[in-house]
């Protein structure tokens, strides 16, 4: 029988809620199964209702249900507000000595003495989330060596492994005596190799693959983890992270580096992006290749700080003032956000410009299996460099005017090339300049960039039959809901397919026309207020889609919730 079974643990925040999730995603990755895990959390340090939800598939998922097999609820409101979407034989699994008086329809009430438990065979009532995550595993009949190995794995062979270890047998042994046959049984498939990665952990993977060496941050969710990815990696792999005072500095100090000579990069939010504006046309006018990461969240202002949402999209394609080049890129999955960050270095040093990758908080927190990463495959392209030995240093020009609009770049102090640039408006040599000419020449050196860079985007992905009635457009992180949406809807003998981007700008107007042209019917679906991708398609292309199915709650779409708005927009 095929496995797609969804956990979900929820608490309020101190509760433990992630190091639960994240340690049962491990445990059955590590038993060879795919993994999708989400987050759902307040913005604060105590309180509020928190979950964090792991599917669980013998097939590649990336995306989440909406379903729920098995609810750990370490609180009241987890079972109030959860019970809702469990299945008809679902169990919620909760401490019936703390929390008296629960009753519902949906799924069967598995009460347990967590905190008894914790205290009598683990010396310490905190470890109640341990004994949980056990009872869990048991309901399944899970291997419980494979969970102990996970947990020695994350805290140590000394007293708190052995205390975790024990709380998760007492959860474990607790249920089987209590349940006998189980509820349903789920036995690990293999020992395959895969990573359990967020988005951001593949985004941090792909810059160091890339050969990144400076990055300069100021934490914002949801970006920050990539900042704490890298400055853990620093002194093992000789690259410098700097924490800068604000968000200004740090576009600057990677502009900088990237003037010098390494691959440099920054990451943000919405709102900090709105700081960096500035530094994107200092990068522009002087052709300096940075990296920038822009991980979404709901706004203006400060928003929904730890909420999801593709608002960004017109924004980042038109940040600062005047016309000059620049590349916008979109992850769709957790394992393409890795080759996207390596393209996205190459694309920036090739054609000496800004290159923006947009995240979101649903794809940069999020866990999915990765198979373990092709680095033969990761490319590196530092694009046209000056060579003393080939060329005449004394006649070097940083601004040179070129056929491709790409002038070889030397880096000041490595060569005997004089590099000199201004944020003015300058010629060739880089000199301040105010002559109609020059200024003319310069302009239309820089937009010639993207007459070669519209050649290097790729063709949007396409999935199901090459002729449909439907086709569902989609961007960024809702490939994996998109994706699955399709084929509930082809069981549902609906002829449907997907169109979908990773690659915005240069916008790939010639193969979006076609698939919107063929299709009776199109619908864009991003999690934004005004269909941001729709109207980037109608200026691009001249189409209207047929409509939009837009979410902007600050929750990720689900493929159910798209298979039903698909099906509304059709009655």
């Amino acid at each position: 029988m095929p496995v797609d079974f969804n956990f979900m643990v929820g608490g309020e925040a101190g509760q433990g809620v992630q190091s639960v999730g994240f340690l049962l995603a491990k445990v059955f990755a590590r038993g060879g199964y795919h993994i999708f895990a989400d987050q759902d959390y307040e913005s604060r340090v105590r309180g509020g209702h928190n979950f964090f939800r792991v599917r669980v598939s013998d097939g590649k998922v990336d995306a989440i249900a909406e379903d729920v097999d098995i609810l750990i609820a370490l609180d009241r409101d987890s079972i109030e507000l959860h019970q809702p979407n469990m299945v008809t034989q679902g169990i919620i699994i909760f401490d019936g000595e703390k929390i008296k008086g629960v009753s519902g329809n949906n799924g069967s009430l598995l009460s347990i003495p967590l905190e008894k438990l914790a205290e009598e065979k683990a010396g310490d009532k905190l470890m109640i989330n341990t004994v949980a995550l056990g009872a869990a595993l048991s309901a399944v009949n899970y291997d419980l060596n494979m969970l102990n190995t996970v947990l020695v794995d994350r805290f140590g062979k000394g007293e708190v492994g052995d205390r975790n270890t024990a709380a998760a047998k007492a959860g474990y042994d607790y249920v089987q005596s209590e349940r006998k046959g189980n509820f349903r049984k789920i036995k690990p498939l293999s020992e395959a190799k895969r990573m359990l990665l967020t988005g951001n952990e593949a985004i941090s993977l792909g810059a160091i693959a890339a050969g990144c060496k400076f990055m300069a941050a100021y934490p914002m969710t949801p970006a920050s983890s990539i900042m704490e990815y890298m400055a853990a990696k620093s002194k093992d792999l000789d690259l410098v992270m700097v924490h800068a005072e604000d968000e200004i500095a740090a576009i600057n100090m990677a502009i900088g580096a990237a003037y010098a000579g390494v691959r440099a990069m920054t990451a943000t939010s919405g709102s900090g992006l709105c700081l960096m504006v500035e530094g994107i046309g200092l990068a522009g006018i002087t052709e300096t290749p940075i990296v920038i990461i822009d991980g979404q969240r709901p706004g203006p202002a400060v928003g929904l700080p730890t909420r999801t949402e593709q608002g960004d999209l017109q924004f980042v394609l038109h940040a600062h003032h005047g016309d000059f080049p620049r590349a916008v890129l979109a992850p769709a999955t957790i394992e393409d956000a890795f080759w996207v960050t390596t393209n996205a270095f190459n694309w920036a040093e090739k054609y000496q410009l800004p290159v923006i990758i947009l995240t979101d908080q649903h794809l940069a927190s999020s866990y999915a299996t990765v198979d373990p990463l092709d680095l033969s495959q990761v490319t590196i392209d530092r694009g046209m460099l000056f060579s003393d030995k080939e060329d005449d240093p004394s006649e070097y020009m940083r601004h040179r005017v070129t056929k491709s609009g790409i002038s070889p770049r030397a880096f000041p102090g490595l060569g005997k090339a004089l590099v000199v640039t201004d944020c003015d408006e300058h010629d060739e040599e880089g000199h301040l300049t105010e002559d109609a000419g020059e200024r003319t020449a310069q302009v239309q050196k820089r937009l010639r960039k993207l007459l070669s860079l519209k050649q290097e985007i790729g063709t949007p992905q396409r999935y199901g039959p090459k002729k449909a009635e439907i086709t569902l457009i989609g961007w960024g992180s809702t490939y994996g809901a998109i994706h699955e949406a399709v084929d509930i809807l082809r069981k549902e003998d609906a002829s449907v397919n997907m169109l979908h981007l990773n690659e915005l700008w240069p916008f790939p107007a010639e193969a979006v026309a076609d698939a919107v042209s063929k299709a009776r019917n199109s619908y864009v679906i991003e999690n934004n207020a005004t269909g941001q991708l729709a109207r980037l398609i109608k200026a691009e292309t001249g189409y209207d889609v047929s409509g939009r199915i837009l979410k902007y709650d600050g929750r990720a779409f689900t493929p159910a919730y798209i298979a039903q708005a698909v099906k509304k927009e059709g009655r």
